[in-house]
């Protein structure tokens, strides 16, 4: 049976990266595109899981339907872990993808490479009309560049180095082998996996 789930992301480079990992591991599933009836939902948690359930739950009440959700952060070391639940607005509401790199860029400035060590992190959680929810979490580690590098991707993809990827930043990566090895891929796999189970704990995938 087609298992089916509207989308809470509004943001529309997230949504065609969670349809690629989705229907790849859970094949048999539809994802709807959120109703452009449902407004912005305001992130005011202070974790990503919280911030995940809150638009996940959001998307529940307006559809009746179930929802995936995701929030997603970036750890900068050098940056006492910013700008973590953040990442997204790091140069401020409403920035562009662009307007957060700079800012980073900017921040991390005379920063020997050794020392621009970071981390993305992604909570993923299925929340259903009967108030049952599924949370799954993936992190990748890596680096910061210098500078942007790289066509693809969205986000802070120019400027992320992931470990094992010899090198290459997010966006410099084919689709396929970002999804392998990301924060995003990683999350959405384990959170495919507890569906599949019909699990309802928090699984993680490192």
């Amino acid at each position: 049976m087609t298992r089916r789930f509207v989308l809470a992301t509004a943001n529309v480079d997230k949504a065609v990266e969670l349809r690629q990992i989705l229907t790849e591991v859970l094949g048999d599933v539809e994802l709807l595109e959120r109703p452009d009836s449902v407004p912005e939902i305001e992130e005011s948690g202070v974790t990503l899981e919280e911030n995940a359930r809150l638009k996940a739950v959001a998307l529940v009440t307006a559809t009746g339907m179930a929802a995936i959700a995701d929030d997603t952060g970036l750890e900068v070391s050098a940056l006492g872990g910013a700008p973590g639940v953040f990442a997204a607005r790091y140069a401020g509401k409403g920035a562009t993808y662009w307007d957060n790199v700079k800012k980073l860029i900017a921040e991390l400035e005379g920063v020997n490479p050794p020392d621009r060590g970071a981390r993305f992190r992604t909570v993923a959680v299925a929340c259903f009309p009967d108030g049952s929810a599924i949370s799954a979490s993936g992190a990748v580690e890596g680096q910061i560049a210098t500078e942007p590098r790289g066509d693809g991707g969205f986000g802070y993809d120019p400027v992320f180095v992931p470990d094992g990827s010899g090198g290459l930043t997010f966006a410099e990566m084919r689709p396929s082998d970002k999804h392998a090895i990301s924060h995003r891929g990683r999350a959405f796999r384990a959170l495919a996996a507890a569906l599949s189970s019909g699990g309802t704990q928090l699984a993680d995938m490192a």
